[in-house]
């Protein structure tokens, strides 16, 4: 294996479109918002570095954990998906593939990460590959499994560690000794992450087994009480020294989103009345638990965002619910009117924080506020990108599955205008790798940290107002 020498892309960002100034309605607006933002996200990411033996090689700054790096890369993949600017791409393929985050097992398993990870990081790595599968991302590599076969491993790792041995099931939250809080925790997040990637596996390949596992996982979940049998409020987990019974009632509001877009995959996939009701449960339950305003439709972090208490992982939380709301009203596409009084008055909340900073498009937290709260950070930023750019999702392509899932590995992707003009609408066809599928046979695939969360020190972003230059080392043969 031989790495390229550094490269630069630039990113031109002539005429910068404020996210203040946003048009739900026109597609152009919200493209062209979603690319500052996507700007504004990329001004704090420094794992540009050129050696691909740095630990912070395709990973976010301290004090943000290397689980949110794999979350970023799902976000710049959502990007693309949605507006067809390739302008991230290269240094998203960088991340993905890089051995100090893949691992030497193709599974995001690194060694230079054991200290941090857990079942939970898996889920957002593991995520952004299988979205890279769904869509026919290219992966250039031929030294290293595709995109599908990764994910598989991801899976894989998670069901060995089913443990059946506490509380009749779940995984734990944590994974290695080097890293033991959490060792006797069994959460959500991790037992809902394995459940959404078993959804999507089995959807994508058609395989039985992983559509078992989605059952089984779930079934779990909800027999332990971490999903609300009355409410379908998603909980955040318990410790395995009272079998699982003194269950921890914060909710957050990434792992309801988490469940909620497995759940819809089960309901699209299956046919299943149960699943399209489970589906709804959860939509209902995470309208009436993180939404706020006189209207009671502009998301927050509950447990945290009226007392100001929010720590570094807890400020990137809205932006995976966001994500997965939006992907669910478009595999669900009954879902979408719920889905849409919710999500389009909060894009135009976010879009009226990203106010802030020396650029005047850093985002604040605070969504309900009306305004930039002082308070930027690349969480706000990622979360308000995610709320704003998934308004594109339901002219994209749905996610692939069967035989129309391909091992693409040309990866010369074809620039576009990162603007749109006022006058013109960017081409908004899927790139060909993408085009909606003809009708698919499916095939098995080949072979604080206190509860959930921790803290640390925000991190400041910079923001060219002309152009972006990013360091780019991609893994090639």
């Amino acid at each position: 294996m031989k790495f390229v020498k550094s490269v630069h892309a630039v990113a031109t960002l002539g005429g910068i479109y404020a996210p203040k100034d946003i048009d739900v309605d026109s597609q152009t607006s919200v493209r062209n918002v979603a690319a500052t933002l996507a700007h504004e996200t990329m001004s704090y990411y420094v794992g540009n570095t050129t050696d691909p033996k740095s630990r912070e090689f395709g990973n976010v700054a301290k004090p943000y954990y290397w689980w949110v790096a794999g979350a970023l890369w799902g976000t710049m993949l959502d990007y693309y998906h949605y507006t067809t600017d390739p302008s991230y791409n290269d240094v998203v393929l960088q991340a993905l593939l890089a051995p100090t985050n893949l691992g030497i097992g193709h599974n995001f398993m690194p060694a230079e990460h054991s200290d941090e990870e857990g079942n939970d990081d898996l889920f957002f790595w593991g995520s952004a590959v299988l979205s890279a599968a769904e869509r026919n991302f290219p992966q250039p590599n031929d030294s290293l499994p595709s995109w599908l076969d990764i994910s598989a491993n991801v899976f894989d790792q998670l069901a060995g560690r089913w443990d059946t041995n506490h509380c009749n099931g779940g995984v734990f939250w944590q994974i290695l000794a080097s890293n033991p809080n959490g060792l006797k925790y069994k959460n959500s997040v991790s037992n809902g992450g394995f459940f959404q990637l078993a959804a999507r596996l089995g959807r994508a390949t058609g395989n039985e087994t992983y559509l078992n596992w989605a059952e089984k996982i779930w079934d779990w979940n909800a027999q332990v009480g971490f999903i609300d049998s009355q409410s379908y409020r998603v909980y955040d987990g318990a410790g395995i020294e009272s079998g699982c019974t003194k269950v921890n009632k914060k909710s957050f509001s990434y792992t309801t989103g988490i469940f909620l877009y497995g759940a819809a995959i089960m309901a699209e996939k299956t046919g299943q009345v149960k699943w399209a009701q489970r589906t709804e449960k959860l939509l209902d339950e995470a309208g009436n638990f993180f939404f706020t305003g006189k209207d009671k439709n502009i998301m927050w972090e509950t447990e945290c965002e009226p007392t100001s208490t929010c720590n570094y992982d807890m400020v990137t939380f809205k932006a995976y619910l966001s994500r997965f709301m939006w992907q669910t009203a478009h595999i669900m596409p009954s879902l979408r009117a719920k889905v849409e009084r919710l999500l389009i008055p909060t894009a135009k909340a976010a879009a009226s924080t990203c106010t802030g900073g020396k650029t005047g498009h850093a985002c604040g937290g605070k969504w309900y506020v009306g305004g930039f709260d002082n308070a930027a950070s690349f969480g706000g930023a990622m979360c308000a990108q995610e709320a704003i750019q998934g308004l594109l999702a339901k002219d994209s392509a749905l996610p692939l599955k069967g035989k129309d899932i391909k091992w693409v590995k040309n990866a010369s992707f074809t620039p576009v205008d990162t603007y749109a003009s006022s006058e013109t609408r960017r081409d908004v066809t899927p790139p060909a790798s993408q085009a909606p599928p003809t009708p698919a046979a499916s095939h098995p695939t080949t072979s604080d940290k206190g509860p959930s969360l921790s803290a640390g020190n925000v991190a400041t972003g910079s923001w060219p107002l002309l152009m972006m230059s990013i360091s780019l080392a991609l893994c090639l043969l």
